[in-house]
């Protein structure tokens, strides 16, 4: 457990030892912010080499609501893993409920996806989050969402 009043930034490398996602499925870049026990400011670079961009849609490139969502998830799921000291404890965050989902700009290709988070409740093996992504301080999506804390086998 961390010191709430410290603050963290994670390049790439330490995102990936936080969390167990690869490529094409890992959906945090960095972490500009994380303060232990309350929130995390998360990026992630959004290219149009992503492959989602194929088929979504063809001429007019929009990012999934859904991977918004998930990059969400993944950003709490750092948050988690800093807060609760899981680090290399073989533990996984995985989703329980995503409530209120509500999608309000497109995300296309070249923007950098600010993926903000907060606890909204934290025990041991459940914590509930709130987020919300934005481009250029324009909302794309926000959401709740609950997670559980448990072994990954």
């Amino acid at each position: 457990m961390r010191d709430t009043d410290t603050t963290f930034s994670y390049d790439v490398t330490k995102v990936l030892a936080a969390l167990p996602h690869r490529y094409p499925m890992l959906l945090v870049d960095r972490v500009a912010e994380l303060v232990a026990d309350e929130r995390i400011h998360a990026v992630k670079a959004v290219s149009f080499n992503e492959g989602f961009f194929q088929g979504h849609f063809p001429g007019r490139p929009i990012m999934p609501g859904v991977l918004q969502v998930e990059a969400l998830a993944q950003a709490a799921g750092v948050l988690a893993v800093e807060s609760l000291g899981l680090s290399g404890s073989g533990k996984l965050v995985y989703f329980m409920t995503i409530e209120n989902a509500k999608f309000r700009a497109p995300v296309e290709p070249g923007c950098l996806l600010d993926l903000k988070v907060s606890f909204v409740q934290k025990r041991s093996r459940v914590c509930k989050f709130a987020g919300e992504a934005s481009v250029e301080g324009r909302v794309t999506c926000e959401a709740q969402f609950t997670a559980m804390i448990a072994d990954a086998a």
